[in-house]
């Protein structure tokens, strides 16, 4: 038995009140860099993800706070806007399947996040569909490689059994932005509805573009690269040093560029078409999330005004904080991969089964809503998984995490257009019995994922 299955082996046998945030086998100057690669990486993580969901999930906020009224939507505009930002999304990851090796991600991330800023900036002075939906898909083409690009940083500098509670505390960043949206939308309509001829959805548009803006410029002073590009205004000679040393002795590759041939051969590999798979079912077993049920339902209560409608919608993804802390924690320090992900989902299907039946007391459509977020407190598992079984490899980690990314989602352009139309809201029956059966599958193909990967071992 190798030295790593031995430490394996270790932690499988932990009990749960043994839990450290160190390993056995971190040395104290391993310990010193785990600390500031934590404190460099994952604050940074939480504030630019919180940034990139407030400004994809405000346009559901805008959308019941009077821009549908302000435009002259009629028909199914939300669910179509929505699909123009998921079609950016898809196309702007292509090219970084190329560029996570080749170019310093430090410099990366930043344009990106300042790029996706300036869009959102733009929309507070949009009179049209047209117009509307072609920022939308800007903004989600510049936001398109922030997700698997930061999960390619955390894989370059951490182990395997290190990434899903570091992951877990950046993935709060979503329900945090969808929650910030919301309270700033709802303050904007209260507040600045008016003010200098603007509508209150408008000066939410400008105000998160303010918070972006400098949350992007930041990344360049704090972002610490990958250990082949490091950012030298951060890192020491010794530092990448000791990193490189502590991965390899865990069997990570810290090294590795694209190339066509190595890109041949993931598409021939059936296990990567099994993570793609994996992959279509978390997405679509999550779009709850984001195709507005939850507000539209609230507004469709016809007693809440337009600012108690965006402050009674970030109860849901309040509850999806602590759905995602503990999820991802358990993860990594008690149940693993697939019963994590058990966990998470059974409760999403708690929610949904309830939403597909509909009549019942209002009370338990309530509660069901406060299920969503679970459905997407595990993604920081799925990714991290994905990492770890891949950390031989960089330049197929980084393939795998934007292409599988890229299949995924790009099923959630079309998906909502076919279940989740607009006009059929707020009771979206076709679209929560699609997503139901999207999460029970998701919790077989886990589970077929982890009896494989044992055999494997």
């Amino acid at each position: 038995m190798t030295k790593h299955h031995a430490f394996q082996l270790q932690i499988e046998k932990r009990k749960w009140y043994q839990i450290q945030w160190f390993q056995p086998q971190d040395t104290p100057r391993e310990r010193k860099l785990i600390n500031k690669l934590d404190l460099l990486i994952v604050p940074y993580a939480f504030l630019a993800y919180w940034v990139k969901y407030m400004d994809q999930s405000n346009l559901n906020n805008a959308y019941v706070a009077g821009l549908k009224e302000d435009l002259g939507f009629q028909g199914n505009e939300l669910v179509q806007l929505q699909t123009m930002y998921i079609i950016g999304a898809v196309l702007g990851q292509v090219p970084f399947m190329f560029l996570f090796t080749y170019v310093p991600m430090h410099w990366v991330i930043p344009f990106l996040d300042v790029s996706w800023g300036v869009f959102t900036l733009l929309q507070y002075r949009v009179t049209g569909f047209a117009e509307l939906a072609a920022y939308r898909f800007l903004v989600g083409w510049f936001e398109a490689a922030f997700f698997p690009a930061m999960h390619y940083i955390f894989g370059a500098w951490y182990r395997s059994d290190e990434i899903a509670r570091r992951g877990g505390v950046f993935y709060l960043g979503l329900t945090l932005g969808t929650l910030t949206a919301g309270l700033i939308q709802a303050g904007a309509s209260e507040r600045l509805e008016g003010v200098r001829g603007l509508a209150g959805w408008r000066w939410m548009y400008i105000i998160c573009a303010l918070i972006t803006i400098p949350i992007g410029i930041l990344g360049y002073f704090v972002l610490p690269g990958t250990p082949d590009r490091p950012n030298k205004l951060l890192l020491s000679e010794e530092d990448v040093s000791v990193a490189k040393e502590r991965l390899q002795r865990d069997g990570h590759v810290t090294e590795g560029k694209f190339s066509w041939q190595g890109l041949a051969k993931i598409l021939k590999t059936w296990h990567f078409w099994g993570l793609v798979l994996f992959d279509i079912l978390f997405w679509n077993g999550s779009i709850n999330t984001s195709t507005g049920g939850y507000l539209l339902w609230i507004k469709s209560l016809g007693r809440f005004s337009k600012a108690k409608v965006n402050e009674l919608g970030t109860i849901s993804p309040a509850l999806g904080m602590f759905y995602t802390v503990a999820i991802c924690f358990a993860s990594d320090l008690v149940l693993g991969p697939a019963w994590a992900i058990t966990v998470a989902h059974v409760w999403n299907i708690i929610g949904l089964i309830i939403q597909v039946i509909w009549e019942v007391p209002e009370g338990a459509l309530w509660f069901s809503f406060m299920t969503t977020y679970s459905a997407v407190a595990m993604s920081s598992v799925l990714y991290g998984w994905v990492n770890s079984q891949l950390k031989a490899a960089p330049a197929e980690r980084a393939f795998t995490l934007v292409l599988i990314n890229t299949v995924a989602q790009s099923t959630t352009a079309w998906t909502p257009l076919l279940v989740f139309k607009t006009v059929e809201g707020p009771r979206f029956t076709k679209g929560y019995s699609f997503v139901l059966a999207n999460a029970v599958a998701l919790i077989g193909m886990a589970h077929v994922l982890r009896i494989y990967l044992a055999k494997k071992e």
